[in-house]
């Protein structure tokens, strides 16, 4: 085998670099010149820079190319957006501020109340300062909040007091408080919904929630938090299947992968390589994202493994009702979200399409520049529908009359860009043109097909949660550590995505396994309010 050559490091300071432009003048025109000098001076930069410990890809990416936005304003200069911005500073009244970020006392639902009553004053009482007046109490009490900082899993400690007769030797131990719960657990339903939301809500790995336990003086081992979310997932389990039944029945649902690492499967996957180099075994882990609309709920599934997002989504669609229509399915272009045996209505994501303009708009800005604002109004025809909240049918024929002159003209001025020969094909801008085309039909079916959404933000959104955990814990350690990480991320974002605590959610599902195993179905994040306002009504004594 030959031997790589190697590389060899030249030491050149700024004095010589500029004495060997200076000798390229002759040889070069004036424009090739300055082309050669900065493409120097930018390398000579970037040599410095990098040597740097402080310096890191995102600020690089900021210094060549500017700030990282998506917004057309910012991406290809907006003087209309910037006349509007400023005439919004002028109207707005300057002695009141455009606001302080602070959160006002009814936004902590979650809050301990405190009622404090007057110490010398009572209803009807003489007033201190007119003695003929008369006080009473106001409808709205003055508020004070007073945030204290917790562990978050608290503990209590009830030292019940124990008696020993001095004569035959038996001991008479108080009863616990009622408070103290089911003597024979340790850990309470709450315990383990919050070690469940910090670690697959927020993304804290639980040697981390361990260590900040132990600085609360409340220890908390991070193989005791494993225990407890893997026996919380198998209570959660029927209310999981429920889950995915009722996401099948969605008339749309969004699909996307991202990368995830099981040790596990990986370790596996390297045995059978090595054990056959010809094997097809696939080396990928990936956890899909499932957002479905059902019954104007959303449901959010996770599922991580070997299969694509849409290997899954056949998984979750066998479990649809035969005489339901299909399924609008929402994704990006990528063939492995609709790799699966399943039948759907496929519509592409506008924002992916959009995307690929934003990465070549510094070069051709002002091509870009009329399909980024083409397609800000189509965005803002879909939010008039969604502020105005019109039904599908409605929002279609909307979409048809303001989105659909716009879209057309969009696709002339593509074909014109060929045609006319303005755009080379093989260029970043005529492939960019050709992706839109080639997706046309699924990128417009928004334009024909009600209900169809313009983009897959929301899966992305979701897939969130995830990327927060890979990049946390970087790793599941086995596949059931990956299943019970997708059972709870999926009840979590679930809830969030229905405006319900998740939190107070598995609480109660955690605390009712026998009803929610009998039921599942009134276990969802959007109607088991009403399930316990059940259950408590019949466990009261009749009046």
């Amino acid at each position: 085998m030959s031997k790589k050559p190697e590389k060899k490091v030249i030491e050149v300071n700024p004095e010589q670099l500029a004495a060997i432009l200076e000798k390229t003048k002759a040889a070069l025109s004036p424009e090739e010149h300055e082309t050669l000098k900065a493409t120097v001076t930018t390398a000579v930069f970037l040599q410095e820079e990098i040597k740097k410990k402080a310096t890191t890809i995102k600020r690089l990416r900021a210094w060549l190319f500017g700030a990282s936005t998506e917004k057309t304003a910012k991406v290809v200069g907006d003087e209309r957006a910037a006349l509007k911005k400023q005439a919004r500073a002028d109207a707005r009244d300057g002695d009141k501020p455009a606001g302080h970020g602070r959160n006002a006392a009814a936004a902590y639902t979650g809050a301990h109340r405190v009622r404090t009553e007057h110490p010398t004053l009572h209803r009807g009482d003489t007033c201190p300062l007119c003695p003929k007046g008369r006080v009473y109490p106001m409808e709205e009490p003055e508020l004070l909040v007073r945030v204290t900082g917790v562990a978050p899993l608290s503990a209590a400690v009830y030292e019940n007091q124990r008696l020993r007769c001095n004569l035959c030797g038996e001991v008479f131990t108080a009863p616990a408080p009622e408070e103290a719960g089911d003597q024979k657990k340790k850990y309470d339903e709450t315990a383990t919904a919050m070690v469940g939301e910090l670690k697959y809500g927020t993304g804290l790995p639980f040697n981390r929630i361990a260590k900040l336990q132990d600085g609360m003086g409340v220890p908390l081992p991070a193989a005791t938090q494993w225990d407890l979310v893997k026996d919380g997932a198998a209570k959660l389990e029927p209310a999981h299947k429920e889950l995915i039944r009722q996401a099948a029945q969605g008339k749309v649902l969004h699909n996307d992968d991202t990368t995830m690492k099981i040790l596990e499967l990986t370790r596996e996957q390297r045995a059978a390589a090595a054990a056959d180099e010809e094997t097809d075994e696939r080396t990928g882990v990936f956890t899909s994202g499932i957002v479905s609309t059902s019954k104007g709920h959303h449901i959010a599934l996770f599922f991580t493994g070997t299969q694509h997002a849409g290997e899954n989504l056949a998984d979750v669609l066998a479990e649809r009702a035969a005489d339901l229509p299909k399924p609008i399915q929402m994704c990006d272009a990528l063939g492995t979200n609709t790799a699966g045996d399943f039948e759907a209505i496929v519509a592409n994501c506008m924002a992916h399409a959009r995307r690929k303009y934003v990465d070549v708009a510094q070069h051709f800005p002002d091509e870009c520049r009329h399909v980024l604002e083409t397609l800000r109004e189509i965005y803002k025809n879909d939010a008039t529908a969604r502020k105005q909240k019109m039904s599908a049918t409605v929002r279609l024929a909307f979409h048809k009359e303001h989105s659909g002159p716009l879209m057309n003209d969009l696709e002339e001025w593509m074909q014109k860009q060929f045609d006319e020969r303005l755009v080379e094909p093989n260029s970043a801008l005529g492939e960019t043109i050709s992706y839109m085309q080639t997706h046309w039909q699924k990128l417009t079916l928004f334009l024909r097909k009600a209900g169809a959404p313009l983009d897959n933000n929301i899966c992305e959104r979701a897939l969130k949660k995830a990327i927060l955990h890979r990049k946390n814990a970087l790793f599941y350690k086995t596949t059931n550590g990956a299943r019970v990480g997708d059972i709870f991320m999926s009840f979590i974002h679930t809830a969030e995505l229905n405006k319900v605590k998740p939190f107070d959610y598995l609480v109660a599902m955690l605390r009712h396994p026998k009803e929610l195993a009998a039921a599942p179905a009134d276990w969802m994040p959007w109607n088991y309010t009403e399930t316990i306002a059940r259950l408590n009504a019949t466990a009261s004594p009749a009046h």
